[in-house]
């Protein structure tokens, strides 16, 4: 069971670290990380494909930061409870797809998916590289393998 310290709750870098709080769920921190992700996913998709990618970068490289800090801060290297990792690989997921809740649906299932599996290379990313940029590493890998399979659904699908 995840125990999310009482610092996420007062730390503005642990609150976004932990996913605005969502990490600091007792069960399954990743799967409610991702799922808080699903309702700013919508909102960046309205921004238009230029600007999702540029907030989605800008995630990403302020999660290095965020992660690192909070995973020093705790003791803990990639605490359960840190999630803003799954943001960012979901929003990769999402890039370029449908505003629908099917296609919400499919990326949230192929992201957890690809991301509890960690296929090659993503496990080995997750155990050689360490710090901010390893935490949020092995989740953008499992967000372009999971965008890549909803690409090509979409390309099948029409």
């Amino acid at each position: 069971m995840n125990k999310a310290p009482a610092s996420v709750w007062r730390n503005p870098v642990h609150f976004l670290a932990f996913g605005l709080g969502s990490g600091a769920s007792p069960w399954a921190p990743g799967t409610m990380g991702t799922l808080a992700a699903v309702p700013l996913w919508y909102l960046l998709a309205q921004t238009g494909l230029t600007v999702y990618l540029l907030l989605t970068l800008i995630a990403f490289v302020i999660g290095i930061w965020l992660c690192g800090r909070t995973s020093r801060d705790l003791g803990v290297h990639d605490h359960g409870g840190i999630v803003w990792d799954e943001f960012v690989g979901y929003w990769i997921t999402m890039i370029a797809v449908p505003v629908d809740w099917i296609w919400a649906l499919l990326g949230f299932i192929l992201f957890r998916l690809f991301d509890i599996w960690k296929p090659w290379p993503i496990r080995p990313v997750d155990r050689r590289v360490h710090g901010g940029l390893g935490i949020m590493l092995d989740d953008v890998l499992a967000g372009v393998f999971a965008a890549l399979v909803l690409q090509g659904l979409l390309w099948i699908w029409g």
